[in-house]
């Protein structure tokens, strides 16, 4: 079965909603045992939490009210046990959306790429359609269970890193978008004002980022007392003066410019790990300044075209397209930059099915597509049709990363373990450890210069 609790409450079955308790109570009743599943939850705590007491008619009522769930959960697999004076339900056989949430939002904040982590906390807050319990919890018994849970916290804070990781990604009209509901009610949330404010800052509309500051200046002093931080009051001065660097994200490092886009340096000998590249920071903890190349279709499309993974008349059709079709290139983008992951867990951890599998299945899709055509020294090659639309740029990856998965030479790829790099390179020799970048030997050296690009 299906539970649903980041809203109201829902139970289903194969895709089918199911009624499961005759009361408002029962449901309750069992959305707090499904939120400590695999954990005996007291009847004293249990009476407590419903009733707000622990002693008398309550625990009949209790008894009564399990029983009724017990028969109605027993079709679909569901059991609830009883455990040292209490209650528990198995957390086998069935899923749970705030189980989810917090599942999803773990794997975001472990993940090394900001298109991996916007992804997860993404997913994670889809999860909510509302309060929690919406239609069964009183107030007071939501804010009990949210204040041991954290749940409300956690979407917060998923909220605040996903703007976060937009925003290094350029991603400046989307956090604009997406903060608008939260920051006016959430003044004192300052971590989501500063990436509204920049967002909006970037989006050109410098007038509601500093309206914002001060309507967040007033609230604070009228309901908390207090002032602006130092990271707003700082933001709000260097929009004032007009700061330049706030126009965009920091400019990468190690980077030439093509046409009028910054990418990054071709180390690694081969495209598909070049691909991987086009993030910087792979061994970071967190999303590195300008360690995302990728930050508009537009420098997707001119890579490809520097890689020779299409054509030069290929980029300006695909620059025009998406000129006109902005969505639809910001769609594929993203698309774009969660294949990056998989690819590069799938060249990382040859033991990763799941990775393979993905990579292996936007191969297939570019191979139904490509199409062998002879070139002017003779030899042929697989090129992508203009029907392949925007998306020829990832279809030309996933036919580069399949060709290196079936060459020897994909066990000769390498991660830099430099501590803010994780680029790929291919050491057919068998000697290099680092990639070129000079900084990441000696970074790891701290006597000296490290043994970079040997």
């Amino acid at each position: 079965m299906e539970f649903r609790l980041l809203g109201p409450f829902e139970a289903r079955h194969d895709g089918r909603p199911v009624v499961v308790g005759g009361r408002r109570q029962e449901r309750c009743l069992l959305a707090v045992l499904l939120l400590h599943a695999d954990q005996a939850v007291p009847a004293e705590r249990l009476m407590a939490l419903m009733w707000g007491t622990s002693s008398g008619s309550p625990r009949a009522t209790l008894h009564t009210y399990v029983g009724r769930l017990r028969a109605s959960l027993a079709p679909f697999g569901v059991r609830i046990l009883t455990r040292h004076s209490g209650y528990l339900v198995e957390g086998d056989g069935h899923t749970v959306d705030a189980r989810e949430f917090t599942g999803l939002v773990g794997r975001a904040a472990a993940a090394g790429d900001p298109a991996e982590r916007v992804r997860l906390y993404g997913d994670a807050l889809a999860l909510w359609g509302g309060p929690l319990l919406a239609d069964v919890a009183y107030d007071e018994l939501r804010d009990r269970l949210d204040g041991a849970l954290g749940l409300g916290e956690s979407r917060l804070t998923a909220l605040e890193l996903r703007a976060e990781a937009q925003l290094t990604m350029g991603l400046h009209e989307r956090v604009a978008e997406d903060l608008a509901p939260f920051v006016r009610r959430l003044p004192g949330r300052e971590r989501l004002v500063l990436a509204q404010m920049t967002a909006l800052y970037r989006c050109g509309r410098r007038a509601e980022a500093l309206e914002l500051f001060g309507d967040t200046r007033v609230r604070l002093a009228e309901e908390l007392g207090i002032g602006p931080g130092p990271a707003l009051t700082e933001l709000h001065g260097r929009m004032l003066r007009d700061d330049p660097r706030l126009d965009r994200p920091p400019a990468p490092l190690y980077a030439v410019r093509v046409g009028k886009e910054w990418l990054p340096w071709t180390t690694s000998g081969h495209p598909a790990l070049e691909f991987c590249n086009t993030y910087a920071g792979w061994g970071s903890s967190g999303p590195l300044p300008g360690s995302d190349w990728l930050r508009r279709y537009s420098a997707f499309a001119v890579w490809s075209g520097h890689l020779g993974l299409a054509d030069d008349h290929d980029v300006t059709r695909l620059l025009g397209h998406a000129s006109r079709n902005p969505s639809e290139a910001t769609a594929v983008l993203e698309a774009a930059r969660a294949f990056r992951s998989r690819l590069y867990a799938c060249l990382t951890d040859p033991g990763d099915a799941h990775a393979f599998r993905a990579v292996a299945d936007a191969a297939q899709r570019a191979a139904a597509l490509a199409v062998l055509t002879r070139g002017d020294g003779g030899l042929a090659s697989w090129r992508l049709p203009p029907a392949a639309g925007l998306s020829l740029p990832v279809h030309a990856v996933a036919l580069s990363a399949a060709e290196l998965l079936m060459d020897p030479r994909r066990f000769t790829a390498r991660r830099c373990p430099g501590a803010d790099c994780g680029w790929l390179f291919l050491d057919e020799a068998g000697r290099r450890r680092w990639c070129s970048l000079a900084t990441c030997g000696r970074s790891a050296s701290p006597g000296g210069p490290g043994t970079a690009g040997q």
